[in-house]
């Protein structure tokens, strides 16, 4: 996400903030989470027991912090389109060089995601095309062509809209054979419907896939939200204390926005329901202001701060690396080598903890190496 100087934009420099809310985000994934979970059984650490529960998905409607953690990583990758695409076409590179490393991202991402599946695994006959990655790849394959190839910012943000209408219309209006409109059911949603009709090979869930077709498009639009925090930190007239405003202004907006319609249009993340995008894209851009503020506007770096920085931010720039790698390497088992003669009176907690430390020393290896694996 480098950022050039030039008449439109700010000076140049990254961000630290995305780096650090990118590796925070991605701490929960490859360990954080069970982390916590596995503290709050220890009798000492018991009151730990409400956040542990945060760090599990809900089982269809509602919304935990563990719901945030996709979401939050799609919206980040939004808020890099200003740097790391209109940046390139201020300073002449052409669209279609662009265009093409947007292709060529969503087409990697996928077939990531196929393995990350499993796919090599267990084979091509049960295999899922849903995934993650996949959805990273193509969503911010929407977002990112709609930033590169629309004309204006109104354009953008009439696509945003288009989007947000269409989901919302399909979800809420338009009947699903043999059921009806409106319903918010594994049998009986338009999603389901829509990936049996449209989804190849197995669903996460049978009758639909939690990464689905409509879950994709749903998806694009906190891609899009997230260009627009990015376009608005990379506007040169605006003071950085007004912009870290701005971000907790409209998030706090939008998480209200959220509430009020949930009763009647209810937080699914399974369905990636418009409130879903705007209660995420809300947190988002609350957590975004906060990070930004702190990190880039104050600059805060006290010395055990300065190192909880650090931590994060070696995370946060091979985040995609870090999450394969988790798929793949035996991390915990190879830390239960090493401390499994603590596991039984110290708790699961220290295998975690030793995993969890490998992989940031491998992060902190490519670190050292200046290599960061990027798609």
């Amino acid at each position: 996400m480098e950022t050039t100087a030039n008449k439109n934009s700010v000076k140049s420099e990254r961000l630290m903030s995305l780096d650090v809310l990118r590796g925070f985000d991605m701490f929960w994934i490859i360990g954080g989470g069970a982390l916590v979970v596995s503290l709050s059984k220890l009798n000492a650490l018991s009151f730990l027991e409400p956040v542990a529960i945060q760090m599990r998905h809900v089982e269809f409607e509602g919304f935990r912090f563990w719901d945030l953690i996709f979401p939050l990583f799609m919206f980040i990758s939004g808020v890099t389109i200003p740097f790391a695409i209109l940046s390139k076409v201020d300073k002449g590179i052409s669209k279609k060089s662009l265009q093409f490393r947007i292709v060529k991202r969503a087409f990697i991402l996928v077939i990531l995601g196929l393995l990350y599946n499993g796919t090599l695994q267990k084979g091509f006959a049960d295999m899922r095309f849903a995934s993650v990655l996949g959805q990273i790849g193509l969503a911010y394959f929407i977002g990112a062509t709609i930033v590169l190839q629309a004309k204006s910012v109104k354009v953008h943000a009439l696509w945003l809209l288009v989007i947000l209408v269409f989901i919302s219309v399909l979800q809420l209006f338009v009947p699903v054979p043999g059921y009806g409109a409106g319903w918010f059911d594994p049998v009986k949603g338009m999603n389901a419907y829509v990936d049996q009709l449209l989804l190849p090979g197995r669903l996460s869930v049978g009758t639909y896939d939690r990464l689905g077709v409509l879950c994709i498009i749903s998806a694009s639009v906190l891609v899009l939200m997230g260009y627009f925090a990015g376009r608005l930190l990379r506007q040169p007239n605006i003071t950085p204390n007004r912009k870290a405003l701005y971000l907790l202004g409209t998030g706090v907006l939008f998480i209200l926005f959220a509430l009020v319609l949930a009763p009647v249009y209810p937080v699914v993340k399974s369905f990636w329901t418009t409130t879903f995008n705007f209660l995420t894209a809300g947190i988002s851009l609350v957590l975004l202001a906060v990070f930004y503020y702190v990190i880039d506007v104050r600059k805060l770096r006290g010395r055990v701060f300065s190192h909880v920085l650090f931590f994060f931010k070696v995370i946060g720039l091979n985040s995609i690396t870090i999450y394969m790698a988790a798929r793949i390497l035996p991390f915990r088992e190879i830390s239960g080598f090493f401390t499994g003669w603590l596991v039984e009176p110290a708790g699961t907690w220290i295998m975690i903890a030793g995993a969890i430390t490998l992989e940031w020393l491998l992060l902190y290896y490519l670190y050292q190496q200046k290599i960061f694996l990027k798609v």
